[in-house]
């Protein structure tokens, strides 16, 4: 069972989970974010004020609207699922895992396999390496390819942007991934029945409306089972 409030989210059903959603979670699944906003989505007039500081994004009072209106949960999904073990039948996770250091990758997964019930599907959606790469070699345009992996960023500079980076934490990206290396960490995980999936290709029984060619043009997907 969820551990929270389902509200119109679950219908008694299949239980499936989009987790790191962000702006765009999918209607008819429970929805996971770990931005503070969502977390703060209650409470728009703090929203305004750390926006109009910059301590957050001027967007955040947009984002905090979707997260009210499509009751989007915050989750810590590298420390703890909020569902109990064997309880769920897919989870997705788009441009998400490339945010996490392989230790919390790790971990992640590990909180994956024990919510899955047997048979279970993960579908992982993440920048696309290997695109970057070929893209490179066309171009010859190393600026544009460190740019493209997002694993720099600016040093905050001012009281404003470094309040924002201590509360928000790093947002670049801190591993990145192609469809095979992506498969060897599933594997690794041990679910089992891995494959990199074309966009719009699925194992999984009754997406609903589930995007499968979310960010087709800059993305890799692999799906697994728990065996």
């Amino acid at each position: 069972m969820y551990l929270g409030h389902l509200g119109d989210n679950f219908s008694g059903g299949s239980v499936q989970v989009n987790i790191g959603c962000g702006a765009t979670p999918t209607d008819g699944w429970i929805n996971l974010d770990n931005s503070w906003v969502v977390r703060m989505a209650r409470w728009p007039l703090v929203l305004q004020l750390l926006s109009s500081t910059r301590i957050l994004p001027t967007n955040s009072r947009e984002f905090a609207k979707v997260a009210n209106h499509k009751r989007i949960r915050f989750a810590n999904a590298s420390l703890r699922i909020p569902f109990a073990s064997n309880s769920v039948e897919v989870i997705y996770s788009s441009h998400m895992i490339e945010h996490l250091d392989r230790r919390e990758a790790g971990a992640f997964l590990l909180e994956v396999r024990r919510v899955l019930r047997s048979g279970g599907i993960i579908r992982l959606a993440a920048p696309d390496l290997a695109r970057l790469v070929r893209n490179y070699v066309t171009t010859g345009d190393a600026n544009q390819f460190i740019a493209g992996t997002r694993m720099g960023q600016l040093r905050p500079i001012g009281i404003f942007p470094r309040l924002r980076a201590a509360l928000i934490g790093p947002r670049h990206h801190l591993w990145m991934y192609d469809g095979r290396s992506l498969a060897v960490l599933l594997r690794d995980a041990e679910f089992t029945s891995v494959r990199i999936m074309s966009p719009g290709m699925t194992n999984i029984a009754d997406p609903g409306a589930l995007n499968l060619a979310e960010r087709a043009d800059e993305s890799v997907y692999v799906e697994a089972v728990r065996p």
